[in-house]
């Protein structure tokens, strides 16, 4: 595929940023079917959070082109091929994982509406409604503005000066590619759907990674590609169920059960490699003090803030607390990762644990140098529940650059979940 010839050409209808309903991360797809069964009545507030406020978006990007890119979005539904492959595939060795009744309503399922004002110099774009609706519009949201500002920077570029900025980038994937070849017992997939420089693009990184590295690269978790390229679908869940729970919680002590429900309702459903612990939202070290024995059951973890390393030396210690072999356990790095990093940690916990690796932007959008002025440089951008039947959600994590909420609300979460001090990490994504 010639990239620079399409991207010349972007304005082609082939193009849209989000072409189907399954362009989406799957951990979405698996949280929208707990979601369905468990809170099919609850109301949320998704909303837009640029937390790189140097990158003001709404003076790259044109609103109407924007605006463009969402109505297409609620145009989409699931064609017969996608609901045929979500219906009867195999995923983490279990078949039909998404239930008749989801996917009955998944079929029929139109995005709902958004609502899209200028502040600042930065667009505030929110989606309210029905959770297992509104959740949707995370991926694909996040997916058009990074497309969109991408394509304002290339747009006054010349076809051969397009040619050797691709040409340059696919070096320099490649050139990680060949170092992560090299790595003993890798486990590596592409987690970059949410911040890629575009679809074209992380569907080139996908096929470089299989060709590059394969029976060591082991899925996508985005479910077009996967599908498409007939590899694994890779996801769980993320901190958007614990951050929606607890918001629902009626007094402190709900409050503090309420990431331990999510997972006991998440195990109702789920077993295997999908029993995976996402400790961070409120704090790791707490999260595990108080974790209940069955926890410890689990295959494993994702470390996805703070400082990695302590992440996973923290679980080591947890499961030995437990009586659990931490050498049967999966540990998942998934936070700002790239290539001298995961070297790093793979040397540090091979052996010792069972290591595997989200690969997110640092994959599907690395064109730091590549342009004048840093402009293709990734930036820090999220789309999160911020609402849940009226009442603020909060987020700690364990970087506290990460952390988001009411500054009220974020101290009560702090005394309820016992966090102490914590140490900043730089945010790079």
């Amino acid at each position: 595929m010639d990239i620079a010839t399409r991207v010349w050409n972007h304005k082609w209808k082939i193009d849209p940023i989000v072409r189907s309903l399954i362009d989406d991360d799957f951990y979405k797809l698996l949280m929208c079917q707990s979601v369905f069964r468990n809170h099919p009545d609850t109301h949320v507030t998704f909303s837009l959070i640029n937390r790189t406020k140097s990158v003001r978006l709404a003076e790259l990007i044109d609103e109407g082109e924007l605006r463009e890119q969402l109505d297409h979005i609620r145009s989409l539904s699931l064609s017969r091929g996608e609901s045929t492959w979500l219906r009867g595939n195999t995923f983490y060795g279990k078949r039909q994982m998404f239930r008749p009744d989801f996917m009955e309503w998944f079929e029929n399922l139109r995005l709902p509406e958004y609502h899209l004002e200028i502040k600042d110099g930065q667009f505030e774009l929110t989606f309210e409604g029905k959770w297992a609706e509104v959740m949707l519009w995370e991926i694909p949201a996040l997916a058009v503005l990074m497309e969109l500002r991408s394509r304002a920077v290339l747009d006054d570029m010349g076809k051969f000066e397009l040619q050797v900025l691709y040409a340059r980038a696919m070096t320099r994937v490649w050139e990680k590619v060949e170092r992560l070849r090299a790595v003993d017992g890798l486990r590596i997939a592409d987690f970059g759907t949410r911040r890629r420089h575009s679809f074209l693009w992380q569907d080139w990184c996908v096929q470089a990674m299989q060709e590059g590295l394969g029976d060591k690269f082991v899925g996508t978790s985005n479910c077009k590609i996967a599908m498409k390229r007939d590899i694994g679908a890779i996801g769980t869940n993320a901190h958007e169920l614990p951050m929606v729970y607890s918001a629902l919680a009626q007094d402190d002590a709900a409050l503090r059960q309420a990431p331990y429900q999510v997972l006991k309702d998440w195990q109702e459903e789920h077993d295997g490699n999908l029993r995976i612990i996402l400790p961070d939202t409120y704090g790791t070290q707490g999260f595990l003090k108080n974790a209940p024995d069955w926890l410890a059951g689990w295959t494993g973890i994702r470390i996805d803030s703070g400082d990695p390393a302590t992440g996973a030396e923290n679980a080591i210690k947890w499961w030995k607390a437990r009586g659990e072999d931490p050498r049967e356990k999966l540990v998942i790095f998934s936070d700002g990762l790239d290539v001298e990093k995961i070297v790093e940690l793979q040397k540090q916990f091979y052996g010792r644990v069972r290591v595997s690796f989200g690969w997110g932007t640092l994959l599907t959008n690395d064109f730091r140098g590549l342009v004048p002025n840093e402009g293709l440089n990734p930036f820090s951008i999220v789309c999160k529940a911020v609402k849940a039947n009226g009442r603020p959600t909060v987020k700690l994590s364990d970087n506290p650059r990460k952390a988001m909420g009411p500054a009220d609300e974020i101290e009560r979460y702090k005394r309820v979940f016992e966090v102490g001090e914590q140490d900043q990490q730089d945010v790079i994504v």
